[in-house]
């Protein structure tokens, strides 16, 4: 029992720093943010932090590892269609209004994961090897509309990687920012806008040519 105390004390601290450093992260940035910032606002030590993260990039790593579980493909339960599933099948049928009900669904978790894409792509600009592992929840989402529109055949395969890099591209953007004041809109019309810009890049053309 005084093990599993322990246990969960040390979680509980563990996800303290985390919660804590991501707010930080989002309010000044992830370079104006110090590790006595992230201790001071705790209520913690240094000592303390330590003891769970070598460094504020170890702690920031761990925090890109949680935002690549917002990735495309897990089930929702055992047994049922995953999310990276559903996205190639989306694209490759091309139907605008299937697609249009998958981008909602991503953008119902945009409170959760818009923070951590904030924090994330601020760490990359001043860490290289974060860089490179932030963009990972996004690759997997380019590598499904490439194969949709592989398995469609649709689209000159040439273009493919390219409207997938724009198409993923566009739903980071609107992720990390739609919640901006300086945006003239709310999430319903940058949503609708959304859906429009992926069906017009990888949706069924209107009309004989499809290039």
């Amino acid at each position: 029992m005084a093990g599993n105390l322990r246990a969960a004390q040390k979680e509980s601290t563990r996800r303290l720093f985390l919660t804590t450093a991501l707010r930080l992260f989002t309010e000044k940035g992830y370079a104006a943010t110090t590790i006595d910032d992230i201790v001071e606002a705790a209520g913690t030590a240094r000592v303390t932090f330590y003891a769970h993260f070598p460094s504020r990039s170890d702690l920031m790593r761990t925090l890109v590892d949680e935002l690549n579980s917002f990735r495309f493909d897990p089930a929702d339960t055992p047994g049922e269609r995953s999310h990276r599933r559903s996205l190639i099948t989306v694209v490759s049928e091309g139907d605008a209004e299937a697609m249009a009900g998958w981008l909602r669904m991503i953008a119902s978790r945009w409170d959760d994961i818009g923070p951590y894409l904030k924090a994330a792509h601020d760490a990359a600009i001043v860490d290289s090897e974060l860089g490179t592992a932030v963009g990972v929840w996004l690759d997997e989402g380019r590598s499904d509309v490439v194969e949709g529109l592989g398995l469609a055949g649709r689209f000159d395969a040439a273009t493919r990687r390219a409207r997938a890099d724009l198409a993923l591209a566009l739903l980071d953007h609107v992720a990390r920012n739609w919640t901006d004041a300086r945006w003239d809109t709310d999430r319903e019309h940058a949503l609708q806008v959304l859906i429009e810009t992926w069906v017009s890049l990888l949706g069924i053309p209107q009309g004989p040519a499809q290039d």
